[in-house]
């Protein structure tokens, strides 16, 4: 797609979506018109490890071999989340059933009220219809995923939907609701029970706002500490052995649902050649790599919404006031059929808007729809019809400045973005979907009594009453009320950029990116202890004090820095808390003291004491006044260090701690002093796989998050971890990739690709992805497959 086609799309989209509604949310059924008749010729080689390499002459075509591609391996997978996005779930699968919108857990019902009210067909049809590449692709990926449908029997689909009636062809439609859905899962998707629960209040309801729980509140929703992250490091000239560009991406997504990456290579003759990962269901190469330029992305602690507080009319708790005019809110009734046992029933229930979203409810925060004032969500990512683009822009460039070139279709929704290309030169860019409100605006238009919500639970509620408090229109951003690519955090280095899920301020120490707004992230904040722990080995590295041969990064020393499992947490307090153990634990405490003292202070599968650790820290980090050397802006990669030992309360409640965490492994028959390997890993196909790294809360580069220790140590891996792994070179004559999907390309447990690659991950064993035609044409494994249709 042309640029020149952008400004047509955008003006299209959002006319429409800022026109009223009408009373009743569109019917779901509604279809896109025909589309132009389309033949489809593309060729499918796979190669090991099941990873489809998939060329066409045109862009329908590669749809089309994508989409049937996917199928074959996630069609279950697929099919649930279609009838997510339809708004469907309680007519096939009941409505007390759960689901994951925006990676919060949330009933069938809820969520087909949402998404029949919330995600709107006509603009998201207004927003494509300029972008006819965009379309093609969208087409062809609906029309390959039907064809598969076609080929196979539903007595020969995967198991988890094998025969079943809610598996159903995909239109363009859906797959314009799949792009919504990934779009908002940081705004919107993870307010879902929040928007179907406001409600008006009833006659002679308090006056008084309810209490804030604001530890309930940032349990559930997060904001400050986003449920989803990932590492994303990019070197230059100044920092490898062959003077080129060199990236890790590190994606910390779930394992489940269609945000589980799927690996394909995508070429299209005369426009681009790329390879990597993309979300379920999405046509194109999300994170990845071309001849000349690869990239990633990590989760960016920009705000992707605001909250507006109404004042409403006394007595009409219906209408708002907004600059002295009033003003009618919108309803939206979505009528939803709802499987029982006793036949289908239909439920009815209203959604509340504003000509700029929905209205919440969120007690826990304490902003409820009250006689005086309610609460309306503004996304940043609302009909967001961009990314695609934007990601097809990255296909297709040749260096980190075409990247950063393509950050201006504004399309990536809520993820950082960082490159390297085989010029060396290394690009950090925060350059995403983001509110345009500046600090002096928000400090001027947050209710005072609101301020402190902010900074406590990540939510910016602004005065709806003046207009003044409304986004503003920036005339350099393409999308009015967003902020423009030039006033957010961008840096080009010939060292390196890093990103592990905290602000852009020290994306490279060496040159602090100062002055965000408030919105954006913070500057002179504690880091995370994965972000410490990233920033510490990079500089080991280029140090030449981390044990490697050499000052410089190249592949087997990027994966080896990855993959050590280094442990922050045990590096800054482990010694303290061995010292202390051993002289003032007692006699019952010398075998976990003697654990500790030992213990590698990391979290690889061969070190012994971490699980004791684990359960240790996991209860130390919370105690009050814990560090010996508290946080320091001047020194935010070592600080806060050390355990406070000398204060006898700390003292107590560390021993306290300790004695809880041995007892804990104690009762799960987990022996101190084992192995982490054999007491962590997962199931599959009757085996236990053992697999290395550690949760967020440790500091361990390769984030995996298990289930909590139970009989026998953690026996799966839950919520969100290492995924789609890449580490990508450039040499004289092309790239050189290697990778690994950790759970597989396949949801299918009856697939060879279910857990092949876990495998590997078990091992720290890499795939060299086959990138040019004797590459793959050398694989032992190849197949070749020719679909016309």
């Amino acid at each position: 797609m042309s640029r020149a086609h952008l400004p047509s799309l955008l003006t299209a989209s959002l006319l429409l979506a800022s026109t009223a509604q009408a009373q009743t949310a569109q019917p779901q059924t509604a279809q896109p018109q025909p589309s132009p008749a389309q033949t489809y010729q593309v060729q499918i080689q796979r190669t090991s490890y099941g990873i489809p390499h998939i060329q066409a002459a045109d862009l329908g075509s590669l749809g089309y071999g994508a989409g049937y591609s996917y199928a074959q391996d996630n069609l279950c997978l697929l099919a649930d989340q279609v009838l997510t996005v339809r708004g469907e779930r309680s007519k096939f699968l009941g409505a007390e059933g759960r689901t994951v919108v925006g990676f919060q857990p949330v009933s069938n019902l809820d969520s087909d009220v949402f998404f029949r009210t919330v995600v709107e067909p006509g603009p998201l049809q207004a927003g494509y219809r300029d972008q006819p590449q965009v379309l093609a692709l969208l087409r062809g990926y609906a029309a390959g995923v039907n064809r598969y449908l076609r080929d196979t029997p539903p007595e020969q689909w995967p198991p988890a939907c094998r025969g079943a009636d809610w598996v159903r062809p995909l239109t363009e439609l859906d797959m314009m609701r799949l792009g919504e859905e990934k779009a908002i899962q940081a705004s919107a998707g993870a307010m879902v029970g929040a928007v179907v629960s406001a409600r008006p209040p009833q006659p002679g309801a308090s006056r008084v706002q309810p209490r804030p729980d604001l530890a309930a509140f940032n349990r559930e929703f997060r904001l400050n500490e986003l449920p989803i992250g990932s590492n994303g490091w990019a070197f230059g000239s100044e920092a490898t052995a062959n003077g080129r560009g060199l990236l890790l991406g590190n994606p910390h997504f779930p394992w489940q649902t269609t945000n589980r990456f799927y690996q394909m290579h995508l070429t299209v003759p005369g426009q681009f050649d790329v390879m990597g990962a993309a979300l379920g269901g999405m046509p194109i190469i999300n994170i990845g790599f071309n001849r000349d330029v690869a990239w990633t992305h990590t989760v960016s602690t920009d705000k992707r919404f605001t909250l507006a507080a109404l004042s409403l009319v006394p007595g009409d708790p219906l209408s708002y006031v907004k600059d002295g005019q009033t003003r009618r809110l919108q309803r939206r009734t979505a009528v939803v059929e709802v499987k029982t046992p006793n036949g289908p029933r239909l439920h009815t229930r209203t959604v509340y808007f504003t000509p700029d979203g929905p209205l919440v409810n969120l007690p826990a925060a304490g902003l409820t729809w009250t006689p005086q004032v309610a609460f309306a969500l503004r996304d940043a990512n609302r009909n967001n019809t961009r990314m695609i683009a934007t990601w097809l822009a990255f296909a297709g460039a040749k260096d980190v400045q075409g990247v950063r070139a393509a950050l201006d279709l504004q399309g990536i929704p809520w993820v950082n973005t960082i490159a390297a290309d085989r010029g060396g030169n290394a690009l950090y860019a925060d350059i995403s979907s983001s509110p345009n409100v500046s600090a002096a605006q928000q400090r001027a238009c947050t209710p005072p009594a609101l301020a402190p919500l902010f900074p406590a639970a990540g939510l910016a509620v602004l005065d709806g009453s003046r207009s003044a408090c409304d986004w503003q229109n920036d005339p350099a951003s393409r999308v009015p009320g967003l902020r423009s690519p030039g006033r957010m955090p961008v840096l080009t280095r010939t060292d390196f950029v890093a990103n592990s899920n905290n602000s852009a301020w020290l994306a490279n120490p060496a040159a602090p990116q100062t002055g965000l707004d408030p919105l954006v992230g913070e500057v002179n904040a504690v880091q995370s202890p994965r972000t410490r722990m990233g920033l510490l080995a990079i500089a080991r590295r280029l140090n030449g004090t981390d044990g490697l041969p050499g000052k410089t990064f190249d592949i087997p020393s990027l994966q080896a820095t990855l993959l050590r499992e280094d442990n922050l947490s045990g590096e800054m307090y482990a010694a303290d808390a061995a010292s202390l153990c051993q002289s003032a634990g007692g006699p019952e405490l010398q075998p976990a003291c003697a654990a500790l003292a030992a213990w590698d202070r990391r979290s690889s599968q061969e070190s012994r004491g971490a699980a004791l650790w684990r359960e240790f820290w996991k209860r130390a980090r919370a105690i009050p006044n814990v560090y010996a050397v508290p946080f320091e802006a001047g020194d935010p990669v070592n600080t806060p260090r050390g355990l406070n030992v000398a204060d006898p309360t700390t003292q107590a409640a560390l021993l306290g701690a300790l004695r809880e965490a041995a007892s804990a492994l104690t009762t799960a028959g987990v022996p101190l002093d084992a192995p982490l390997g054999e007491v962590q890993g997962v199931m599959r196909g009757g085996d236990f796989i053992s697999l290395p790294g550690g949760p967020e809360f440790e500091g361990v580069l390769n984030k995996v998050e298990f289930a909590p220790l139970a009989q026998g140590g953690y026996r799966e891996v839950v919520g969100t971890s290492s995924s789609y792994i890449q580490t990508v070179g450039f040499t004289d004559s092309g790239v050189q990739a290697e990778a690994v999907l950790t759970y597989g390309q396949s949801s299918n447990p009856e697939s060879p690709h279910f857990s092949d690659q876990t495998r590997l991950f078990s091992r720290s064993e890499w795939v060299n992805l086959p990138f040019t035609q004797p590459e793959i044409e050398a694989d032992p494994a190849r197949t070749v497959v020719q679909l016309s249709e």
